[in-house]
């Protein structure tokens, strides 16, 4: 089959993974959308209370993840959604290949999931990726940006600067500046890895990136952001024309004003290597700060896009913000990873996406698509575009 010939959706979607992330706003989506959704968990018991959690009990079918089960319930042209760690996404996609069946997860898209979603192509699976908050929703905003600039300025530009930075905050900042509902080494692993970025007008490595922290202001209100993993590649996947001169292009973490002093502790820990030592603090941590039923959660995203004429001159500016706060219904992660996940997954029902491997949106009339269904269902980002200088609040 070729590439271009695309396995027609059968109608059922099997979501696998009921963590923190699993959202009533996601899984509602694909409720009344899907002919058939089939959640799945470890247990059926954990499935069916994170159902209930999220008050949909009743509305899908709930089964036991088991791996001989799962192969034997795919069908060609379903859709497989993995809500599992990123560890567990390639296992999930040979699965899902074999059985021709499309593929869809919120998480980067690793070297060895871009090679399997060239089989994937041949087979006319749809393999989503990116198509979560950050990365996700990041990406939409990215490609409406550089596409209406480049309507203004065109594909030449002496200096531009290019800023995306997410974060889930606590609505209420505490002493910490955090809390945690997942995952706390991995919070704290992440730390240790470099990240890559143009300032500069060059290439930048952060070894440790907590210390190239540097404050922000969006809309009034004051945050700390630093650069994370590698963002470099993006600036083609986001069609930055060869012509415009990249004096900025980072893309990072957001985080409530403080937030470094608060740390100082953990990052002498993570500075240490030890990894005994960091899953012990991790540990610790997460018992003194977590997530309880009565906290809120809040996400903050904010991507930005400034050219500028050689002596300085704003030529064109945008930015698009998002802020949305969790409530007793549904947190603001799990709203914000779900939704465009399960929109998403729609547009693979609808036979919208090719084969093969699809980042989140690969035009800026999908991203523009993609932007107004999640304003549709409360998840709205607020766009701002002022030629003339740089307003306050704007990265």
């Amino acid at each position: 089959m070729s590439a271009d010939r695309t396995v027609p959706a059968s109608g059922t979607v099997h979501w696998i993974g009921t963590g923190l992330s699993t959202g009533r706003s996601g899984l509602g989506v694909l409720v009344d959308r899907a002919e058939r959704l089939v959640v799945w968990d470890r247990t059926a018991e954990r499935a069916e209370l994170r159902l209930a959690a999220v008050g949909l009990a009743g509305r899908a079918e709930i089964r036991a993840l088991d791996r001989g089960a799962l192969e034997a319930e795919v069908r060609v042209g379903d859709v497989v959604v993995s809500m599992l760690p990123a560890t567990e996404h390639p296992a999930l996609l040979r699965l899902a290949v074999a059985r021709r069946a499309h593929f869809a997860c919120t998480s980067y898209t690793t070297g060895e999931l871009e090679e399997q979603a060239e089989a994937a192509a041949g087979a006319g699976v749809v393999v989503l990726t990116e198509a979560g908050l950050d990365p996700g929703i990041d990406h939409l905003m990215a490609h409406l940006l550089v596409a209406r600039a480049r309507q203004e300025v065109g594909d030449s530009a002496a200096s531009v600067a290019f800023t995306s930075y997410c974060g889930g905050i606590p609505a209420v900042p505490n002493e910490f500046r955090y809390r945690f509902s997942w995952a706390p080494y991995g919070v704290l692993a992440a730390l240790g890895s470099p990240a890559r970025y143009i300032e500069g007008g060059r290439p930048r490595t952060a070894r440790h990136p907590w210390r190239a922290a540097r404050p922000l202001v969006l809309a009034g209100e004051a945050f700390e952001v630093y650069p994370n993993r590698d963002s470099l590649p993006f600036v083609a996947q986001y069609g930055v024309p060869a012509g415009w001169r990249l004096e900025t292009f980072v893309r990072g973490t957001l985080r409530n004003a403080g937030w470094r002093a608060a740390w100082a502790e953990v990052f002498d820990t993570v500075l240490t290597d030890d990894e005994t030592h960091i899953r012990a603090l991790a540990k610790e941590l997460a018992a003194r700060y977590p997530t309880t039923a009565a906290d809120r959660d809040r996400v903050v995203l904010s991507v930005g896009l400034t050219v500028r004429e050689a002596d300085g001159a704003v030529r064109w500016q945008g930015t698009q913000l998002l802020d949305v706060t969790g409530d007793e219904a549904e947190s603001a992660m799990a709203r914000c990873v779900s939704l465009p996940l399960a929109h998403g997954v729609t547009r693979v029902l609808d036979g919208a996406l090719s084969a093969g491997l699809c980042r989140a949106a690969g035009s800026a009339d999908e991203a523009a698509r993609r932007l107004d269904f999640l304003g549709g269902h409360g998840v709205r980002a607020a766009f701002d575009q002022n030629p003339s200088g740089s307003p306050e609040g704007r990265s």
